[in-house]
């Protein structure tokens, strides 16, 4: 976490860490009540193409279910399927339930392809984990942008 922080305030990113018990779910993320100052808080899946070559970080709305399918589609990859614990650790350096778009830092070679839903980019502020599933970081989705292209991942938005 701390260097998340670190490189948030490098980029001169205004943020807002909310400390919290450990969360693993977005249900558990909303029984905290209204702690998060009106933030839409993301849910993000790391999954895989088929053969294992590329591996995306999916950041949608909290509510919002993610259709493989349609997705492996439209971002042009082959079947996609959650990631295992290994390639989680290996690529993000996270454990499961503290998956978030923060953890690029992590990744050394730039490899994992954010998709981010282009409904985020309306949003006022969003809450992502800063690599712990024990607090949120609340910021601008121009910052967390700003953010990720600081570590040279691909990022796109589409809808999802």
């Amino acid at each position: 976490m701390e260097e998340v922080l670190e490189r948030l305030h490098e980029l001169n990113i205004d943020f807002k860490k909310i400390e919290h018990p450990p969360v693993y779910t977005i249900d558990e993320m909303n029984a905290l009540g209204n702690i998060f100052e009106g933030a839409k808080i993301c849910k993000n899946l790391f999954v895989r193409d088929q053969k294992g070559t590329r591996h995306f970080l999916i950041v949608v709305p909290e509510e919002k279910r993610v259709p493989l399918v349609e997705l492996a589609n439209k971002i042009e990859s082959t079947k996609l399927s959650f990631a295992s614990n290994e390639r989680l650790m290996k690529y993000l350096k996270l454990l499961p339930g503290a998956v978030t778009p923060l953890a690029v830092i992590n990744d050394e070679n730039s490899e994992v392809e954010v998709i981010l839903d282009e409904e985020l980019k309306s949003e006022n502020l969003l809450g992502v984990h800063p690599c712990i599933n024990t607090a949120t970081i609340l910021l601008t989705p121009i910052d967390l942008e700003k953010y990720i292209k600081s570590n040279n991942n691909k990022i796109k938005y589409i809808k999802i």
